[in-house]
């Protein structure tokens, strides 16, 4: 069967990956007819109205499914098209209650026009009651323009199926949450996230850098057991009435919420064992500060310092010391510590910066056990944010790999030496020829 999904257009590099993720969520195939990032309305062909709804009813940035009753370029063919396909369902729905209304993407109708639109599909037969709330059966005519051209290039029409879950963002939102700091995920890419990693009932999700905890609220919702660490306690313990554990109990997630630790992934206190589902999170990018690990500068052991009889480490409010750490190191251990934690088939997705110019773009970290799934991009100006997708393969995919795999070395002690898209974000993102350009000036205005 065919069916048309309404679309949100936004995050429109998402979409896809979204949909693919929860057709293996329900272990349904899903089939792409027709898609594109460009417009709203996306065909696609499901075993039944069953798989249907169960592909869209936690979706995020879906809006609803249609069964599909037919599609053209014109009107004259859509017609044609809906007579063609599904003369033998009219009687089905002949006596039932209906609403019809029309949906456009860039283009707008009178109420004069779409009336019109609406009473060409008089040849239904339908006679049961019209109701423009709580029909039993509801029709939508779509319209699909171009940029300034009233004439629509596809016009479809769809029976309504069910809706999505995109009501969530609103639940989640920042603005009504307890705790929260400039750093928390909103709430629609942290579900969209929660979604693309396949979280869900009976499944154990993990954020190692867990802030106030965005990531593991949505995880939650969509009903995983979860946990999460950051190297930074304070964001985690927060004050007595604002905390991570505060937000769980504000959206009465608590029975779900395992714990929070101090760590990083260098020193994780967690066992070494395949036990997790998910690995979800969005790492500090290195801006405002230095990224940081524990441990001393020079890498030697430290002599634990007595206060008063007691070690100073064991007595509350100890800040252990920390040294630099690169940018690539962390992403080279996020993806080790998630083949070493993820069970088959589990899933990482982090999030990552990267410039949009081609030469000083960061490249997809890579790892023979991780299979990428998808890559999303989030724009911004003259950088963007990808959320990378991996699968934990078998063992035996990638084992002849291993030991090939290069770990590239970064030397530095400095913030920049150690992270250049921290060193390219305070340059503005000039390319090699723009920086050698500033640099002649200078040394000529200097002369």
């Amino acid at each position: 069967m065919d069916y048309l999904i309404r679309l949100v257009q936004v995050h429109e590099t998402f979409r896809k990956p979204e949909l693919l993720a929860l057709a293996t969520l329900a272990d349904i195939n899903i089939e792409f007819l027709d898609y594109s990032e460009y417009s709203p309305y996306c065909i696609v062909r499901l075993r039944d109205e069953a798989a249907a709804r169960s592909v869209i009813n936690r979706s995020i940035l879906c809006k609803g499914i249609y069964e599909l009753w037919g599609s053209g370029s014109s009107y004259d063919e859509l017609h044609k098209e809906v007579q063609r396909r599904t003369s033998s369902e009219w009687a089905k729905y002949k006596g039932c209650s209906f609403k019809f209304d029309l949906d456009t993407y860039q283009g707008k109708r009178s109420p004069s026009e779409q009336r019109k639109i609406i009473e060409s599909f008089t040849y239904l037969g339908f006679a049961g009651q019209i109701k423009m709330r709580g029909a039993e059966q509801e029709f939508s005519i779509f319209e699909d323009h171009d940029w300034g051209n009233f004439t629509p290039r596809k016009v479809y029409l769809g029976r309504w199926l069910g809706g999505s879950g995109r009501e969530a963002i609103n639940t989640y939102s920042l603005k009504k949450r307890n705790y929260i700091s400039t750093t928390s995920m909103d709430s629609e890419l942290a579900l969209l996230t929660a979604n693309i990693t396949l979280a869900g009932p009976n499944k154990i999700f993990y954020d190692p850098f867990v802030g106030t905890g965005s990531f593991p609220i949505a995880c939650s919702h969509f009903g995983a057991i979860t946990l999460g660490s950051d190297l930074d306690g304070r964001s985690i313990r927060g004050t007595k009435d604002k905390n991570v554990v505060s937000n769980f109990r504000q959206y009465s997630l608590s029975a779900r919420y395992l714990d929070g630790f101090v760590s990083d992934l260098t020193h994780s206190p967690l066992r070494t064992a395949r036990l997790l589902d998910g690995i979800i999170c969005d790492p500090p990018y290195g801006v405002r500060e230095g990224l940081k690990v524990l441990g001393s500068k020079d890498g030697s052991e430290v002599e634990a310092i007595f206060v008063d009889g007691q070690a100073a480490h064991l007595k509350d409010g100890y800040v252990p010391p920390k040294r630099p750490y690169s940018f690539e190191a962390m992403l080279d251990d996020i993806l080790e510590f998630a083949v070493s934690s993820l069970v088959d088939d589990g899933r990482l997705s982090l999030w990552m910066p990267t410039a949009n110019d081609e030469e000083i773009e960061l490249g997809i970290p890579f790892h023979p056990l991780l299979e990428v799934v998808s890559v999303c991009v989030q724009p911004f100006n003259k950088w963007s944010r990808r959320l990378l997708t991996y699968r934990r393969l078998d063992d035996d995919k990638g084992k002849d790999l291993l030991s090939a795999r290069p770990r590239k070395r970064i030397d530095g002690s400095t913030a920049n030496d150690l992270n250049n898209f921290r060193k390219r974000y305070f340059q503005g993102f000039k390319s090699s020829q723009e920086e050698t350009t500033h640099e002649e000036r200078r040394k000529t205005a200097n002369s």
